[in-house]
Formats: C-alpha cells, structure tokens, sequence
C-alpha cells in the first residue's frame, strides 16, 4: 500500500471534531513532546479492537497506540521491539509478544489488535494476515477509569512520562477503536479499505483530538496504477 502526499498543514493544538478521511497524521522529527491526544468519553471497556495504519524508517523501539488509565500508564499499549522483531501488545502490567520477521521500513502497514476480557485473548492481524490468538496474563478484568489515548508518544504515567527514544516518526492514518472484538471479516474490509462498520469509540471519519507540537495533517492518496 502506497500514498502520495499532496498537501500539508500545520495547524494549532486546540482540540477539534474532524472527518480526517483521506488525510494522515505525520510526526516529522524524533522529540519526547509532539502528539496527538484523542478523546473518548467512555470509561469502561470489556474488549477493544484498535486499527490503524502506518509508515517509518525508524530503526528502535516505538510505540503505535498508548492508552493510559490513572491506575496504569500501559493499559492498551502496542509497541513495536525492533531488536527482537515483535509486536508487543500490552494490557495493563502484562504484555505478549508477535514475530515479525518480514516486517520491513518505508512500507506501508494496516495493524489490527483485539482484546477481549471473558477470554483474556488478544489477537493481532497485519495486511490481511491473522496471527495467533494468546493469552496475556491479567487479560481477565475490566477495564474502568478515565482513559488518554496517545499516538505519537509512549506514556509512562497517565498522559505523559514521554521517552525521546520510544517517539513515533512516520505517518499514521485511518485510526478506528471499538469496544469489541471486530469480526475477522470486518477485519478484512478494513485492511482492504472496503465498506467497514467505523469505530464506536475512534472513528478517522469524526475524529477528537488535540494536536501537541510539530504534527502535521497531510492528504494521502493511492498512487494510481
């Protein structure tokens, strides 16, 4: 999957409702300040499916979606471990980790990771491919409290402990969070971008966030063929 960007904005840090189909967040520079903060005003989640796509070069560690509670700055987090190659879901103290040896820079990747309490099963899915369902230790509980929704940045407390060298540098879009388990065939439509049911908690297509420091919005579009 390719983009081509067409147009760039920079615009302030005050929060805003937007449709941002079509567009991508790009975090331009390593730093331990830029971020996008998004909101939500539910504060109990039995399950989560977080989607989203992205794109860098960076070769370290990095997070890609950190949901902190006041009780634990690693509630919801995905973390990519570049010296051993995995995606690492985390819930709450706990975390599993994926191989992914083919995973390649300056490529374009859809990501998909799911989590259900009744089970204590997550789940992750890359371009189309499901990987094993595991379970995480401490997986068997609630989530509840007011919840920060980072991209861009790793917390280590609840909505900030940022770490210069775990920042996000590349493109990310197409960012969705339900509060259940989406089925693989939603799944499916999503990685292929075909008609999907958006997320009930982050919807791309009516969006709250806050942008903190140099975060641009910039349009994508499919290179033609």
């Amino acid at each position: 999957m390719k983009f081509l960007v067409c147009l760039v904005i920079l615009i302030s840090n005050a929060a805003a409702i937007q449709d941002l189909s079509g567009k991508m967040f790009t975090f331009p520079q390593q730093t331990n300040a830029a971020h996008v903060r998004l909101t939500t005003s539910i504060k109990t989640f039995n399950a989560l499916t977080v989607c989203h796509r992205s794109f860098t070069d960076l070769k370290r560690d990095y997070g890609l979606f950190s949901m902190a509670l006041p009780t634990n700055a690693n509630e919801f987090l995905m973390f990519f471990k570049y010296d051993v190659t995995e995606m690492q879901p985390h819930v709450r103290t706990d975390k599993i980790g994926y191989r992914v040896a083919d995973y390649k820079h300056n490529t374009w990747y859809s990501i998909c990771t799911s989590w259900d309490s009744s089970t204590g099963l997550v789940q992750i899915w890359i371009n189309g491919q499901p990987f094993g369902r595991k379970y995480i230790p401490g997986g068997q509980a609630v989530m509840n409290g007011s919840p920060i929704i980072i991209l861009g940045q790793e917390q280590d407390s609840h909505g900030g402990g940022f770490d210069i060298n775990q920042s996000f540098v590349g493109m990310m879009t197409d960012v969705h969070m339900w509060d259940y388990v989406l089925s693989s065939c939603e799944i499916q439509k999503y990685m292929a971008e075909l008609s999907f049911t958006p997320g009930n908690i982050l919807n791309w297509a009516a969006l709250d966030f806050q942008i903190n420091g140099r975060v641009l919005i910039e349009n994508k579009q499919m290179y033609c063929q």
